[in-house]
C-alpha cells in the first residue's frame, strides 16, 4: 500500500519551504514538525501549462484507466477555523452552490469525453472545504454527477466524504448513506470547548456528540474522527480527555494531526513567537507519543504518523488502493489530477479574496474551458522513484524492496543512498525489517514531518521557493 493520507486535493501551504537536506553527519535533534507531506510535489511547485500542450484527451490517451480514483472538491465552509489555510471560502452567496454544481457538470462532461468509455473507478471521495455544506438535494446532484456524469458506481466502490459537526444533519447523512458512502470523516479537533475556542473553531461539545450520534444512526460503515494536538494550553490530561471522548464512539479510524500555524490564517494573525521554538516542538512530540500509545493500548493499529485504525474495523475494500499511484481524476476548482507524466490542477491561492476570484472564474467556464489542464508539474523517472519512496516510507508497514526493484529496476539504496544513510544515522529506520523491507522505526514515524521534506528533489525545492503566495 502506498496511499498516504486520503483526500489529496486541496492541501496546506507549508509554513516554510523545506530547507536543503543536511549532511549525514547532521545533529540528530532535527525539528520534528516542518511540513505535512501527503502529496508530492506540493501545488506551489506547479506552473502554468500552455493549453495546446495540456489537452485532457491527449494527457489521458495512453494512461491505464481501469482503476482510477475520483475526487470532487467542494470549496465551501460555514466557518474558517483559525488553523485552516485550505482552498475554501466562508459561505456561498445565493445561487453560488448551484452555479458551482453547474460548472462541475460541465467539467464532468469534458473529463468523461477525455477518458473515453473504458474508464473505470476503483474508489471515490468528496472533500473540500466541507462537502456537507451542500444541502441534501445538492448532495444528490453531486452523486448523480459522479454516477451519471462519469460512470462511477458509488454503491459498488468505496466512497469517503468529509463533514463538520454543524453540517452532519440527518437529511444529508441519509442521502450519503443511501448513495453508498462507506466512510464519513468528521473534523472535531477537540472535544473540549475551551480548546476548540483557542483553535478558533466555534463549536460546542453537545453539538459534536449529537452529530456523532446521527452518523452512527445513519449506518455508514466507517467513522473517522480528526483530532488536533498542540493547541495552546493543551496538556496530556486534556489531550487524553479528548481521545477518550472520541473512543467512546468506537470510531473505526482516528487521525491525530499536529497543529501548524500557517501564514494567512486566523491563528497566524495573533501568533505567539514561542510557537516557532523547541518548546512547542517538544509539546507536540510528547502529545503525539501519548496519543499514539493511548490508541495502541486500546486496540488500534498505527497506519501512518497520523492515521490509526481499529483492529476489528470492517474492510470497505479501499484500504489498499493507492490513489496517487493508479491515477487520480479530480473535479472542482481545488482538485488535483494525476497521470503518469503530469500532475495538474487549477490555480492555487490561500488569500480569501484570491480564492473567491478563482471560484468565480471556475463557475464562469464553458465546457471547452475544461478540456485542458491549467497548472501542473511534469514528472520524470527520477521524480517517480522519489515520490514512490516518499509515499511508501511514510506508511507504518513500510515498503518491500523487491516491489521497488520490480517497478523501477533498481534498489532504493542505489537511488537514495545519502538520504537513507542519514535516516539510518538518526535511528529513523527499523533495522529488524532489513534487507527485505524498508520501514520506519517508531521514532522515524514520529518524525515523518521532518523526513518527508528531506526527500524533496532540488527541482521541487527551487519551484516551491520561487512560488509567490497569492
Amino acid at each position: 500500500m502506498t496511499l498516504t493520507d486520503p483526500l489529496p486535493a486541496a492541501e496546506p501551504l507549508p509554513l516554510t519551504t523545506p530547507s536543503p537536506a543536511p549532511h549525514a553527519t547532521a545533529s540528530p535533534t532535527v525539528r520534528p514538525y516542518q511540513h505535512y507531506v501527503y502529496a508530492y510535489p506540493h501545488k506551489t511547485a506547479y506552473r502554468p501549462l500552455p493549453p495546446h500542450q495540456a489537452s485532457l484527451r491527449d494527457l489521458w490517451a495512453d494512461e491505464p484507466k481501469n482503476a482510477l480514483s475520483l475526487y470532487f472538491h467542494i470549496p465551501f465552509c460555514e466557518v474558517r477555523c483559525g488553523f485552516c489555510n485550505l482552498f475554501t471560502r466562508i459561505g456561498a452567496p445565493d445561487g453560488l452552490t448551484t452555479a458551482y454544481l453547474d460548472a462541475l457538470e460541465r467539467q464532468a462532461g469534458a473529463v468523461r469525453e477525455a477518458l473515453g468509455d473504458g474508464a473505470r473507478f476503483a474508489n471515490a471521495a468528496f472533500g473540500g472545504g466541507t462537502p456537507t455544506y451542500l444541502e441534501a438535494a445538492e448532495l444528490e446532484r453531486l452523486c448523480d454527477l459522479a454516477e451519471q456524469g462519469l460512470g462511477a458506481d458509488l454503491t459498488a466502490i468505496p466512497l469517503s466524504v468529509e463533514a463538520s459537526p454543524a453540517t452532519a444533519t440527518a437529511d444529508r447523512l441519509t442521502v450519503l448513506a443511501e448513495r453508498g458512502t462507506t466512510r464519513l470523516s468528521l473534523g472535531v479537533q477537540s472535544f473540549l470547548d475551551s480548546e476548540a475556542r483557542t483553535a478558533v473553531r466555534p463549536q460546542r461539545r453537545a453539538d459534536v456528540d449529537a452529530a456523532l450520534a446521527r452518523i452512527r444512526d445513519a449506518g455508514i460503515p466507517v467513522l473517522n474522527i480528526d483530532l488536533i494536538y498542540g493547541i495552546e494550553g493543551q496538556t496530556e490530561e486534556t489531550w487524553r480527555r479528548s481521545l477518550d471522548a472520541a473512543l467512546a464512539w468506537r470510531p473505526e479510524e482516528l487521525y491525530l494531526y499536529p497543529l501548524y500555524v500557517r501564514p494567512r490564517t486566523g491563528l497566524d494573525r495573533h501568533r505567539d513567537p514561542a510557537l516557532d521554538g523547541a518548546e512547542w516542538d517538544g509539546q507536540r512530540l510528547r502529545l503525539y507519543r501519548h496519543g499514539r500509545d493511548h490508541l495502541l493500548a486500546r486496540g488500534y493499529e498505527q497506519v501512518s504518523m497520523r492515521m490509526f485504525r481499529r483492529a476489528d474495523a470492517p474492510s470497505t475494500g479501499g484500504e489498499d488502493h493507492a490513489c496517487q499511484t493508479d491515477g487520480m481524476v479530480g473535479l472542482g476548482c481545488g482538485a488535483r489530477s494525476y497521470t503518469s507524466t503530469l500532475h495538474y490542477s487549477f490555480d492555487y491561492a490561500v488569500d480569501m479574496h484570491r480564492i473567491r476570484g478563482i471560484i468565480d472564474d471556475y463557475t464562469a467556464r464553458t465546457a471547452d474551458g475544461f478540456r485542458h489542464a491549467d497548472f501542473g508539474w511534469r514528472t520524470d523517472a527520477e521524480e517517480a522513484r522519489r515520490r514512490h519512496l516518499l509515499q511508501s516510507l511514510l506508511q507504518a508497514e513500510g515498503m518491500a524492496v523487491a516491489d521497488y526493484r520490480a517497478r523501477f529496476g533498481t534498489a532504493p539504496g542505489d537511488d537514495f543512498a545519502a538520504e537513507l544513510d542519514r535516516f539510518h544515522s538518526r535511528g529513523w529506520l527499523d533495522e529488524s525489517a532489513a534487507p527485505k523491507l524498508l520501514r520506519l522505526s517508531p521514532d522515524g514515524l514520529a518524525h515523518s514531518d521532518a523526513l518527508g521534506p528531506e526527500l524533496f528533489s532540488t527541482a521541487v525545492r527551487d519551484r516551491m521557493a520561487a512560488y509567490e503566495p497569492k
